[in-house]
């Protein structure tokens, strides 16, 4: 069970801070929204209305969204673009491993099934992590999007306007100033990373060059 927990304790932490955080957003916005909804002589939601209501899930999933972006982008550019002296970079005037040709280790017993069948299925397979990635994009892209809609149509009625339709909503600056207001933040971060891990180092971690590395190596070994 200690050989289980430490081969997958990075896992392990990284969802419970997940799960963490989201019982964290659940009550601060149940808090917040009934505020508002008090302020307003309305009636108060439960938790289970708040959980299932278009201002919790349009929120969760508008930062899903940018978060798989996000990292779609890192996987598919770091694939074709350098930047040397990063550790999150291949070195540009060396080869790499990612870029061996699968098939020479097809006849391996440990080489990953898809890559052994050969075919259709391992070209898919070379390209699923990012296909991954784009799909979680996509499908929290359009959650944001219903929900977002869900939420200005109540407010529209509210007010006693006519609600918006689901396309109305998209072709409307509001949603994109939701998506963009996120997206430009994760691909800066993703950016700073990327720069001043060339100069800077956190000894122990992978996403750092050795300590002692020159600023010059690309890569982080």
């Amino acid at each position: 069970m200690k050989s289980w927990i430490r081969d997958n304790s990075l896992s392990i932490v990284l969802l419970l801070l997940f799960a963490a955080s989201l019982v964290g957003q659940v009550f601060a916005g149940w808090a917040q929204e009934n505020e508002t909804l008090a302020e307003h002589d309305q009636a108060l939601l439960t938790l289970g209305g708040f959980l299932v209501s278009g201002e919790f899930l349009s929120a969760l999933f508008e930062n899903w969204e940018s978060e798989f972006l996000q990292m779609w982008a890192y996987v598919m550019l770091t694939a074709y673009l350098f930047q040397r002296g990063s550790p999150e970079s291949k070195d540009p005037d060396k080869p790499s491993p990612q870029d061996r040709d699968p098939a020479l280790d097809a006849d391996k017993p440990e080489a990953p099934g898809p890559v052994r069948k050969g075919g259709l299925i391992a070209r898919l397979y070379a390209h699923s992590l990012g296909l991954a990635m784009m799909t979680l994009f996509l499908i929290s892209f359009v959650l944001h999007w219903v929900n977002s809609a869900r939420r200005h149509a109540q407010e529209a009625m509210e007010h006693g306007d006519p609600p918006p339709t689901v396309m109305d909503h998209v072709t409307e600056p509001q949603f994109w100033f939701e998506s963009f207001q996120n997206w430009q933040s994760e691909f800066l971060s993703t950016a700073v990373l990327v720069v001043i891990a060339i100069w800077l180092r956190e000894k122990g971690s992978p996403e750092s060059k050795p300590v002692s590395a020159p600023h010059s190596q690309t890569g982080s070994h």
